[in-house]
């Protein structure tokens, strides 16, 4: 199983974390089943950019953007060329290291 790496991030995960995930996960799914609780305010379907995250490692092993999600990373905070939206990111076997940015376009929070 590939092992996603967090890197610390103030609120969502103030250590860094390193978790599994089976292959064909989104890399948002694997985030939540292991209490990581990046914001995703459309439910993982492709509809807003709070699930941005910047793949640091590993970018080229996970699936395809497709034109939905690269309109949508324009819209995104501190977009980098290595950006994602994590929930149309599929993990293949490779690991991966992801940094989840500071800010995202949302002015107001859920808890999930």
């Amino acid at each position: 199983m590939p092992i996603i790496r967090i890197l610390p991030h103030p609120e969502y995960c103030p250590q860094g974390a390193e978790i599994t995930a089976p292959a064909g996960t989104s890399i948002c799914e694997a985030l939540l089943d292991n209490k990581i609780n990046i914001e995703h305010a459309c439910d993982l379907s492709c509809a807003c950019t709070t699930c941005h995250v910047i793949v640091r490692e590993g970018f080229n092993s996970l699936n395809e953007l497709d034109e939905s999600e690269e309109d949508l990373l324009d819209r995104a905070w501190g977009l980098e060329p290595n950006s994602r939206l994590s929930c149309q990111a599929f993990l293949a076997q490779t690991d991966v290291t992801v940094e989840i940015p500071k800010y995202s376009i949302n002015h107001a929070k859920e808890n999930h």
